[in-house]
């Protein structure tokens, strides 16, 4: 869900990127330190994954699903919650999200997946955008063709440039959608990465 940065959130704009991937964070943590943040992330997604799909983000239930995170944590409170840190801005998500579905939400989880697994946050990162113009930006955007068919010409760019990348993409995501079935994870980023990845080679190959 190792790079040193945790590959779950970008660590500069501080947007939480909820891998498919997060229930086995802690035994790929080098330290102590990451496997306690990657427990409250896990609670953070548990809180909103395990609700029922229609019910409507509220003040309650962003101070429960807070609340479990820091009792995850075990470390530093204060920590828990900075808004520089990877619960700090989760909670902000769910606050700039309030009144919406879980289901809405969850969708919106894995648009900031899709970015941050494709570059553009990074990108977005250099351009100096803030983490509240970003959250501001793509809250009101659906993840459609559009948006699919930009992040697959990306992937085409990357392909230009370095030949065999966008196939072994390919290779590592239909694996990781296969373990992500069988393990009954939920499957929605995989599906995305690889209908991506799959239009961008479809062109390539035409």
């Amino acid at each position: 869900m190792g790079p040193l940065i945790s590959p779950d959130r970008d660590s500069n704009l501080d947007l939480p990127v909820l891998s498919s991937r997060a229930q086995h964070d802690k035994r790929n943590c080098p330290t102590k330190a990451e496997a306690r943040r990657s427990a409250a992330k896990i609670a953070l997604m548990n809180s909103v994954f395990n609700e029922h799909p229609s019910r409507r983000i509220s003040d309650d239930f962003i101070e429960k699903a807070v609340a479990e995170a820091r009792s995850s944590f075990k470390g530093d409170p204060e920590e828990a919650d900075n808004p520089n840190t990877g619960i700090g801005a989760f909670r902000f998500m769910l606050e700039t999200n309030k009144g919406r579905t879980m289901l809405e939400f969850q969708e919106l989880m894995t648009v900031f997946q899709l970015l941050h697994w494709n570059g553009s946050l990074k990108a977005m990162r250099e351009r100096q955008c803030s983490r509240q113009e970003v959250v501001a930006h793509y809250s009101n955007r659906a993840l459609d063709d559009d948006m699919r068919s930009q992040m697959a010409l990306d992937w085409i760019a990357r392909e230009q440039e370095n030949s065999g990348a966008l196939g072994r993409e390919l290779g590592l995501s239909e694996r990781e959608l296969e373990t992500a079935r069988l393990a009954g994870r939920e499957l929605r980023f995989p599906k995305e990465k690889k209908d991506i990845l799959m239009l961008a080679h479809t062109q390539v190959t035409s």
